[in-house]
């Protein structure tokens, strides 16, 4: 299960690593908090349906099992009693059971990602009757490396080389969320943050990760 703030983050964070668990016949389920458009200057209504559409697009094509777009106020979710949002997490980690979950790093500059990310840890806290057995943080380009206190340091990294290029198609349905290079949200940027990753670990393509708990439950 993917926990998002925004439509993109989910492809910007983890792309790749959706399509390979899906690859591998794995059920992956996509919760996404909070509109992306409308807390933008200039944005509009039609924008924040037209991105919400290209969530359903983009993940349709990374062959999730569902996807779910919630409506928390885009960048206002600071706002939010952190309790509501929390417990919104634990009904759809209760239905879906997952026994891997992926979220945002903490430290980011967009206080959405920060809240998401940060609700998702209490949500996923090791209690026995969880079904979560790891948790990692994913990165988002633009989000993560402009914030001054950022402290990601990746100790997980995945493969992605051979699904890339479909998290890179995911990435065209979020068209309105792209920017020109040099901007880290830029195509060619995606790009090298991923081969800068796998180098990082010995791979073409990868997506990196922080983990936060790892639990063998196998008796072993």
């Amino acid at each position: 299960m993917v926990v998002a703030a925004h439509p993109d983050d989910e492809v910007l964070g983890c792309g790749g690593t959706i399509a390979r668990h899906v690859s591998a016949g794995d059920d992956v389920h996509v919760l996404i908090l909070a509109e992306g458009a409308v807390g933008r200057r200039g944005a509009t209504r039609a924008d924040a349906e037209e991105l919400r559409a290209a969530a359903r697009q983009a993940n349709e094509l990374l062959g999730v099992r569902s996807v779910t777009l919630h409506d928390y106020p885009g960048q206002r979710m600071d706002s939010l009693d952190r309790l509501d949002v929390t417990q919104l997490i634990e009904s759809h980690l209760e239905k879906n059971a997952p026994a891997v979950v992926y979220a945002h790093f903490w430290g980011d500059v967009n206080a959405d990602h920060v809240v998401a990310g940060e609700c998702t840890i209490a949500a996923c806290r090791p209690v026995p009757q969880t079904s979560v057995q790891r948790l990692l943080f994913f990165e988002v380009a633009s989000s993560t490396e402009w914030a001054p206190k950022s402290a990601f340091q990746p100790n997980w990294f995945i493969d992605v080389t051979a699904t890339f290029d479909r998290k890179m198609q995911a990435l065209q349905e979020y068209e309105l969320e792209l920017r020109a290079f040099p901007h880290p949200r830029s195509e060619e940027a995606i790009r090298y943050l991923a081969g800068w990753r796998g180098a990082t670990a010995g791979l073409p393509f990868a997506e990196a990760f922080m983990l936060s708990h790892n639990i063998d439950r196998s008796g072993c």
